[in-house]
């Protein structure tokens, strides 16, 4: 049993970074209210961490091989816990995304080392055992998240889904030093501190642009600004890695067709798949009355149906087309979102959200297993851990620009739908709605229309949930086709020891 703690303390960090990705989204009802915040604060408590996260994943690695990566994990877990303690005591909404933005720094110098610290702590066939502990243990997470948030938020209070790091950080720092190995002395590699730079300024300026688009409009100056700032940034980007020496993407990569329908698609599953689960359980804790514990269940079927269908795709799918599976999942994910939109009516509650869950759900399980393997198929063997860095860096922020793309749609959809039905403020009645606070628009109404505004804001709900899973469907479609047409089967196969590692982490 000995051998395995060193697996059980780098899956501790690796379940908590992964975890505060979903954990956080049943809690945002009791979180706006309590911290008074705006819809737009709301989105950057999810995107603040998630794009953090994201952008740093891509060129950290080398932080690990420079100073060890035993080192930057415990750095990364002692952040991680300092920021955790920051966001459960935040009294705004200003420091709250502050701190989730310094979390997902520590998050990513987990992540970044998780995958070395296995490799040098297991061979041969307990290597491969480790990643598929390891792999188990991340997939869970997401089907987790939601449903432990709503136990903590509902039996103390939103603060505990980041208090409750606190004592899990401190085990897994004390594990570190006392299980894992020592980091040698020699030290490798580079930051790429000008690339790191122009792909942060690029993904944040953009994110930022999809979230000012409903308050300011897409012809306004901010918005156009910033999807130029966008621009220019990831120009700078691909400028540097061009004529880095050690650059952290090697933009070589982007010419090959396969790997790039698998990056296109590895950007929008996320998109596709998770982002709508947002808005879905402020609507269903907000207007339907659901508990956070019971808002995190409703997502159950598409977590279980991913599972059954992953175990079975991997079983009786190996060796298939991944164009075909990784194409056809990614159409079910779009079919699944445009089926919840269909299903989605005024006087809807939960169970019109289970149909189009069960079929995401599928395309999930299909998609997940199968984008590894093609990935590292498409790269030589050298571009492996960049090819990985790469697909989870695309995940994420996919996930990221999803949360402001989609809330965009259904703060648009929702405010429109209230200026069809004559409520004054439309604008401002749809951003309240969108962050949770019916209840407190509702209370400052007037007894005699109380009735009527309450009808129109689950009118408005509804319709601005249709908009945002069809965004979600027109991004999975759209994704569908693009490994449809781009991706080519590999010329070799490689051994699956050598995939091992990659798969572990683009599974996730």
């Amino acid at each position: 049993m000995r051998k395995w703690w060193p697996l059980v303390t780098i899956c501790l960090g690796t379940f908590m970074l992964l975890i505060d990705v979903t954990i956080v989204n049943v809690a945002l009802p009791p979180m706006a209210v309590d911290l008074h915040t705006s819809f737009t604060a709301l989105q950057w408590v999810i995107d603040g961490y998630v794009l953090s996260l994201a952008v740093l994943l891509l060129g950290a690695g080398a932080l690990g091989d420079l100073y060890g990566h035993r080192r930057l994990y415990v750095g990364g877990l002692v952040v991680f816990a300092l920021a955790s303690l920051a966001c459960g005591l935040a009294t705004d909404g200003s420091a709250l995304i502050a701190a989730r933005v310094v979390q997902g720094i520590g998050a990513a110098a987990m992540f970044t080392t998780t995958f070395a610290l296995l490799n040098s702590s297991y061979q041969g066939r307990e290597r491969g055992i480790a990643y598929g502990v390891w792999g188990g243990v991340s997939g869970a997470a997401a089907a987790v998240g939601p449903v432990l948030g709503g136990l903590l938020t509902e039996g103390f209070s939103w603060r505990w889904i980041f208090f409750v790091n606190l004592p899990i950080s401190v085990v897994a720092i004390v594990a570190t030093f006392v299980v894992l190995r020592a980091d040698p002395g020699h030290r490798r590699g580079r930051f790429d501190l000008p690339g790191t730079i122009t792909f942060t300024v690029a993904a944040t300026a953009l994110t930022l642009a999809l979230i000012r688009a409903d308050t300011e409009g897409w012809t306004a100056f901010a918005t156009w600004g910033l999807l130029l700032l966008s621009a220019v940034g990831l120009a700078a980007f691909a400028l540097v890695e061009r004529r880095s020496a050690h650059p952290m993407l090697d933009l070589k990569l982007l010419r090959n067709r396969s790997f790039g329908g698998i990056l296109i698609g590895a950007l929008l599953v996320n998109m596709a798949a998770f982002a709508a689960f947002t808005y879905t359980s402020i609507w269903l804790q907000s207007l339907e009355g659901l508990s956070p514990l019971k808002a995190g269940l409703v997502g159950l079927p598409m977590s279980i149906v991913s599972v059954i269908v992953s175990g079975i795709a991997g079983a009786r799918l190996h060796g298939r087309s991944p164009r075909l599976i990784i194409g056809l999942g990614l159409l079910l994910i779009g079919a699944g979102s445009a089926l919840t939109a269909l299903l989605l009516q005024p006087g809807s509650s939960w169970p019109a959200l289970l149909a189009g869950y069960a079929v995401i759900g599928a395309g999930v399980g299909l998609v997940m297993p199968t984008l590894a393997e093609a990935a590292m198929a498409a790269v030589p063997r050298e571009r492996s851990g960049m090819a990985a860095g790469a697909i989870n860096t695309a995940r994420q922020l996919g996930f990221a620009i999803g949360i402001a793309l989609l809330g965009t749609a259904f703060a648009g959809r929702a405010r429109d739908h209230l200026a069809e039905a004559g409520a004054p403020n439309a604008a401002d009645a749809a951003h309240g709605l969108a962050a949770g606070q019916s209840g407190r628009i509702l209370a400052a109404t007037p007894e005699p229309v109380r009735a009527t505004v309450d009808a129109a804001l689950h009118g408005a709900a509804v319709a601005g949930l249709d908009a945002a899973f069809l965004v979600a469907a027109a991004a999975g479609v759209v994704a569908g086709i693009a490994v449809l047409v781009l991706v080519r089967p590999a010329p070799a196969t490689r051994s699956s020891d050598d995939r091992a590692p990659q798969d572990a982490v683009l599974q996730q």
